[in-house]
């Protein structure tokens, strides 16, 4: 995986999570985390700050589908809920 495939991923997408990135480039997560901060540095990425329910109340989700990353300028106080999760 290099920088301009990321890029063009996350463009096409617009929002991923971990496991997304993950799988598509079949990574490493770490390797894959490396490389968001990267765009995250370069103020082309963000991460979204999962709903306080979300990882918590179920526990059944897995953290690397909690870790959301979008293309784009940050959005302040936007958060990301699973939508398979229902309200806790």
């Amino acid at each position: 995986m290099i920088l301009s495939e990321l890029k063009q991923y996350l463009q096409q997408r617009g929002q991923v999570t971990l496991a997304d990135v993950v799988n598509h480039f079949d990574v490493d997560a770490n390797v894959a985390r490396d490389m968001l901060q990267v765009w995250m540095r370069k103020g082309k990425v963000q991460r979204l700050q999962a709903a306080a329910s979300c990882g918590s109340a179920c526990s059944q989700c897995d953290p690397m589908t909690t870790e959301i990353y979008v293309w784009g300028a940050p959005v302040k106080g936007r958060q990301y809920v699973r939508p398979d999760c229902g309200p806790f």
